[in-house]
């Protein structure tokens, strides 16, 4: 029966949801937005940052006999996904910045399925999970119900990322400077910025961001190869509702599909899988830029 606390609930565990989708969307939004490239295999990134985030706190890993292992992972983790990204683009992107968005996706699909079947040689194909640390393994009444605080902490640590996001590209130098290089590359690199660096630390951002989220998605959902691909398909569907390029389209977009999925799995769940993508059609009809898009003159 639907009541309005069941619907509550709903809600909050879509926020928490929108929470993970928000990190992986923002970083693909980001590097599209400076570099004007589609990173097909930013999802993969993310996976990497949940097996990363496994092998590095299961029994016998690298930090597992180490107190609060699980917030070293989430250190650690993404900086070794954001690695792998400066590897990506510095040797493997950057030759297609000026290419057709067509090959950009070609070839980022194939990265695809290199990284994703590399995964299920190195690791195989069993589901894995990540317990939460014991300081927010525990319940809390919500509503008269118990609910996850790991869920609550999904909801604070995507919003001071959001905050942070902002902060930084809208009230720093740095910020500016990206903004400069992403409008124009030619003034920028006439005005003495150093381009091709400007755009391996967005990536390198972009894909840190992405293993953040692959990490603390960890202990909220179960760990195998094809998770990087749900979730890009779920990423592109955010980035075009909210905007190519914009970082509160991203936010907007990430928290309308976590709750609308949370909504649907609870009450149409036969549905569900496709009313993400009636809300992409719904958009894309009524504002083809996206909800914080530009329209672009013709």
């Amino acid at each position: 029966m639907v009541t309005l606390d069941s619907i509550a609930l709903a809600i909050v565990s879509g926020i928490a949801n929108g929470m993970l989708l928000f990190l992986a969307a923002v970083g693909l939004t980001l590097i599209f937005g400076v570099l004007d490239v589609l990173n097909f295999a930013h999802g993969s990134l993310y996976m990497l940052g949940a097996y990363f985030t496994y092998f590095l706190v299961s029994d016998g890993g690298l930090l597992a006999s180490l107190p609060g292992s699980f917030w070293l992972a989430l250190v650690v983790a993404p900086l070794l996904v954001a690695l792998v990204g400066v590897v990506m683009e510095r040797f493997i992107i950057r030759p297609v910045y000026d290419q057709d968005h067509e090959f950009q996706l070609l070839l980022t699909f194939g990265l695809v399925l290199v990284i994703d079947n590399g995964a299920r040689i190195l690791w195989g194909t069993d589901f894995r999970s990540v317990s939460p640390p014991g300081l927010i393994d525990f319940q809390i009444n919500l509503l008269g119900s118990g609910y996850p605080f790991y869920n609550v902490f999904l909801i604070i640590v995507g919003a001071l990322a959001a905050l942070t996001m902002w902060l930084v590209f809208e009230r720093t130098r740095v910020g500016k400077i990206v903004r400069a290089s992403s409008q124009d590359r030619g003034m920028a690199n006439a005005l003495g910025v150093n381009v091709p660096l400007v755009f391996t630390g967005t990536f390198l951002l972009g894909s840190l961001l992405a293993g953040l989220g692959g990490a603390l998605a960890a202990p909220y959902q179960s760990i195998q190869p094809t998770m990087g691909e749900s979730i890009i398909i779920e990423s592109f569907i955010i980035v075009v509702i909210g905007g190519l390029g914009s970082f509160g389209g991203a936010f907007a977009g990430a928290l309308l599909i976590g709750v609308v999925n949370s909504l649907a799995f609870l009450y149409l769940p036969s549905l569900q899988p496709v009313i993400p993508f009636l809300l992409v059609a719904v958009v894309l009809l009524t504002r083809p830029a996206g909800l914080f898009g530009k329209e672009v003159a013709a």
